[in-house]
C-alpha cells in the first residue's frame, strides 16, 4: 500500500473538520442571539375567565337604523359580487340563484320557473317574506338563517357593506318600498330622574289638564315667629234631639155651684 494514501485521508478528514467548523463560526457571527438573563422559557397559563364575567356579545345593530345612513351607489359596487349568480335587470332570467328584481318584499321562494332547495320552500311556505330584516339576517350567515339552503354565499359580516347592498335592492323596483322609521331612542341605561323630582305615589292621579297648581303657604305652612299656637277647632257637636211634645193639659172641674 503506498504510504501517501492513508495520508490523503488524513487530510480530506481535517479538510472537512475545518469547512465545517469554518461554516459554524460564520453562522454564528451573522445569527448571534443573545442568551436570555433567565434560562428557560416563560410558560404563560391562560385564565378562564369567572362565571358570569364573560364578556358580552355586541348588540347586533338593528337594519332599521343602518338603513338611515345607507347608500345605494355603493351596494351597487357590492352588488357586483351577486352578479355570479343572479341578476337584478326587470327582464333578466335566472341564473344559478332567482332574478332579484322586486325581492324586496317578495314572498320567499316565489319565482314560478326556479328550482329551490327544500329548505328554501319550506321558508316561504311559513309565510315568510324577503323583509328588510330578513334580508340584513340572511345575508349576514345564509347557512345559519336558513339551514339546508343551496345558497353559496358565505355571508358579509359588515354592517355598512350589508346596509347598502339592501339599500341598492330596494331599487330594483318599479315602485320601491319606503324605507323603514328609524328605532325609538331606547334610555340610556342606569338613567336617573331630574334632581329634585319625588317619585309620585302609588295610585296618585295625575293633575287635570289646565289646573293650576295650588299656592305655598307663606313661611312654608310655618306659623310667624313668636304668635301663640292657634288651638285647634272643636269638633262640631251634634245636633240636639229634638224635645218631647208636652203632655195635653186637663182643663180644671167647674167650681160645685
Amino acid at each position: 500500500m503506498n504510504a501517501t494514501q492513508p495520508n490523503k485521508f488524513i487530510m480530506a478528514f481535517l479538510g472537512v473538520v475545518f469547512v465545517v467548523m469554518t461554516i459554524g463560526i460564520l453562522s454564528n457571527s451573522l445569527y448571534y442571539s443573545p442568551l436570555p438573563e433567565k434560562p428557560g422559557f416563560a410558560i404563560k397559563a391562560v385564565e378562564a375567565p369567572a362565571a358570569g364575567g364573560a364578556a358580552a356579545a355586541p348588540k347586533a345593530i338593528p337594519i332599521e337604523a343602518l338603513l338611515q345612513t345607507a347608500d345605494p351607489k355603493k351596494g351597487a359596487v357590492v352588488f357586483k359580487r351577486c352578479l355570479a349568480c343572479h341578476t337584478g335587470d326587470k327582464n333578466g332570467g335566472n341564473k344559478v340563484g332567482p332574478h332579484l328584481w322586486g325581492i324586496v318584499n317578495r314572498p320567499a321562494a316565489s319565482v314560478p320557473d326556479f328550482s329551490y332547495s327544500a329548505a328554501m320552500k319550506a321558508f316561504g311556505a311559513a309565510g315568510n317574506k324577503w323583509t328588510y330584516e330578513h334580508l340584513n339576517t340572511f345575508l349576514t350567515l345564509p347557512k345559519a338563517f336558513i339551514k339546508g339552503t343551496a345558497m353559496g354565499f358565505a355571508g358579509d359580516k359588515n354592517d355598512a357593506e350589508r346596509a347598502d347592498l339592501i339599500a341598492y335592492l330596494r331599487t330594483l323596483s318599479d315602485n320601491p318600498p319606503p324605507l323603514p322609521a328609524p328605532p325609538a331612542a331606547a334610555p340610556a341605561a342606569g338613567a336617573k330622574p331630574a334632581a329634585g323630582a319625588a317619585p309620585a305615589p302609588a295610585g296618585a292621579k295625575p293633575a287635570a289638564a289646565g289646573a293650576a297648581p295650588a299656592a305655598p303657604a307663606a313661611n312654608g305652612g310655618k306659623p310667624a315667629a313668636g304668635a301663640p299656637a292657634q288651638p285647634a277647632a272643636p269638633a262640631a257637636q251634634p245636633a240636639p234631639a229634638p224635645a218631647a211634645p208636652a203632655p195635653t193639659t186637663q182643663p180644671a172641674p167647674a167650681p160645685a155651684k
